[in-house]
């Protein structure tokens, strides 16, 4: 999540990370400086952005936190609370971007409530890769489960589709350039048509036509119940 925001931004970095070496990769790649530590980070950075694995917040904070001047995290299922404890006294936002900010058309969610000034500034700096939600934290987790995993879930989608054209013949570089530019023409049109899925089903839909029988077989293949039950496994135990 850190490359593609990075990439979004194209703005150069001050980055570390635990040994991979793709902090190096990516200051090579949009200039700036890969650093050898967290505290040397917190201490040259105005605001600290956190990508790591949640189940680091201590063992990284134990390094940022004295330097740190303010903090946003993207941390999975890490409560504002959690955050602050980690970070004692300072300026704390909570954040939930996805990968698509790296073609700046990302989704940010971001926590409510959410400590001013810090917050305006993060969501002018996350509305450039994208669009900035805020909603309250209550509901984040649920909303990451829409925003966070989706891209995942179209190229999935996409996959299964390209397969079937496949099997009907489609070569498969014209069958995933198809489909794939449909899939993203038809999010533009929902969104010029006020994201009413409803109402882009029936303007496609001839009563007794094709797409009311793919559209059928969809919904009798259980489409709806696969997608609520990856809703629901996702916000499962972590």
């Amino acid at each position: 999540m850190a490359r593609a925001l990075a990439r979004g931004w194209g703005d150069p970095v001050l980055c570390t990370d635990s040994g991979s070496g793709r902090a190096s990769e990516l200051a090579a790649e949009l200039g700036g400086e890969a650093v050898g530590s967290n505290a040397e980070l917190a201490a040259g950075a105005d605001v600290v952005v956190l990508a790591h694995k949640p189940a680091q917040l201590e063992s990284v904070a134990r390094e940022a936190a004295p330097a740190a001047r303010a903090v946003v995290s993207l941390l999975a299922r890490t409560s504002l609370e959690a955050l602050r404890a980690a970070y004692p006294g300072i300026p704390v936002v909570r954040v939930q971007p996805n990968t698509p900010s790296e073609v700046r058309r990302g989704v940010t969610l971001l926590a409510e409530p959410a400590e001013e000034p810090l917050a305006g500034q993060v969501e002018e700096l996350f509305g450039r890769v994208g669009i900035v939600v805020r909603l309250p934290e209550g509901i984040l987790d649920a909303a990451a489960a829409c925003s966070g995993v989706g891209p995942a879930y179209w190229a999935l989608a996409a996959e299964a589709w390209v397969d079937a054209a496949i099997r009907h013949g489609i070569p498969g570089p014209h069958a995933q350039k198809l489909i794939t530019e449909t899939m993203a023409g038809s999010a533009e049109l929902l969104r010029a048509r006020g994201h009413d899925t409803l109402g882009l089903r029936r303007e496609v839909s001839s009563p007794g036509g094709t797409t009311v029988r793919g559209l059928a077989a969809l919904e009798r293949h259980g489409l709806r119940a696969a997608f609520a039950a990856a809703m629901d496994d996702v916000l499962g135990p972590a």
